[in-house]
């Protein structure tokens, strides 16, 4: 199964006022494991940055300008995404970047249904807590460090541990064996638990004089007369 984590940087928050895409970084995920294959790109928006954006990534438009534009690179880009499944996090703002950039192209919109939103499993899964991409880091214990400002392509590194923890832990040593080879066929070690004495429970005088009395109560009990049909 090959899943793609997925992520932009824009200029802006709305692509319909006409910001657009500065930066995507795609990592590659096969049977829920990284690869070391991945699709980075810095774009020429083809405007201004605006102060806040430049702020949040620290992509200036000196340094974009010259770099290829969305159309140079869509069909790279298509071709690194397939149709496999898009875990992103916040999937409706970088669809609706990705779509619009689409749409300057007369090309059909990549369809929401292939998103996998890790907002949405991290809001299920903690109600009420906060689920950015730094909160969740701090929360499974993932470095992120190096994240003084916000990356595509690192954002997608961290996120792809994020997305693993979130449905249920990274455990690489549960492939198949038939992809593994024999070695997976070897007997695995058990760790050896230490075992307790068992813990006694005799009833007390008092418990055992009260039964006694509630069997007196008990007309033709079957442990003094046989199991019905018996000689």
């Amino acid at each position: 199964m090959r899943e793609i984590v997925l992520d932009t940087e824009t200029t802006g928050l709305d692509p319909l006022t006409g910001h657009r895409i500065v930066e995507i970084g795609c990592v590659e995920l096969v049977n829920h494991l990284p690869t070391d294959n991945h699709f980075w790109k810095y774009l020429d928006p083809e405007r201004d940055m605006p102060e806040e954006a430049f702020r949040v990534h620290g992509l200036s438009r000196e340094f974009l300008t010259g770099k290829d534009k969305f159309a140079d690179i869509a069909d790279e880009f298509l071709d690194f995404i397939g149709d496999d499944k898009l875990v992103i996090h916040n999937a409706s703002f970088d669809m609706g970047f990705l779509n619009a950039e689409m749409a300057r192209l007369k090309r059909p919109p990549i369809p929401f249904d292939r998103a996998i939103d890790t907002v949405t499993l991290a809001r299920e899964r903690f109600p009420g807590a906060q689920v950015n991409l730094d909160a969740l880091c701090r929360r499974f214990q993932i470095d992120n460090s190096g994240r003084d400002l916000h990356g595509a392509l690192l954002d997608s590194r961290l996120l792809a541990e994020v997305y693993l923890e979130l449905i249920g832990g990274r455990q690489p040593d549960l492939e198949l064996a038939s992809d593994r080879g024999d070695e997976a066929l070897a007997p695995v070690e058990t760790a050896q638990r230490a075992t307790r004495p068992p813990r006694p429970h005799a009833p007390l005088p008092a418990e055992r004089e009260a039964h006694a009395r509630l069997l007196e109560k008990i007309a033709d009990p079957i442990w003094t007369t046989g199991a019905p049909g018996s000689d």
